[in-house]
């Protein structure tokens, strides 16, 4: 059983950045494959980026392509997600999340493995 703990979250002013961590145990996190998703109040979660088991292959929803990157240790079982140029239209619970597999998935039901969330906050 994979556990997911993410960290990092906090309130930042427009502008600036955040980085966030997630660190895996109880699996083989060099097998999975995996996601960050958030989740505004009100709104359904949505994918926010993703990546292959060596993290070579990203993928990116077109809100944050270009201002935010994700990346992974397997030695640290870890993947980090690096938030630039932070806008308010970012702010939302932060998730990570683990699947098996060998494509990254967009869709959240295709993740088996969730962490509890951090909260990303915003102001303008």
């Amino acid at each position: 059983q994979v556990q997911l703990v993410e960290s990092g979250g906090g309130l930042v002013q427009a502008g600036n950045s955040l980085r966030l961590s997630c660190a895996a145990s109880g699996g083989t996190f060099s097998s999975y494959i995996m996601g960050w998703f958030r989740q505004a109040p009100g709104k359904e979660r949505e994918f926010v980026a993703g990546c292959t088991w060596g993290g070579v292959v990203t993928y990116y929803a077109d809100s944050v392509k270009g201002r935010f990157t994700i990346s992974r240790d397997n030695a640290k079982n870890t993947v980090h997600l690096q938030m630039n140029s932070l806008k308010p239209e970012d702010t939302a619970v932060y998730y990570c999340a683990g699947k098996g597999g060998t494509r990254v998935a967009t869709a959240p039901g295709a993740y088996g493995y969730w962490g509890q969330g951090t909260q990303v906050t915003v102001s303008s």
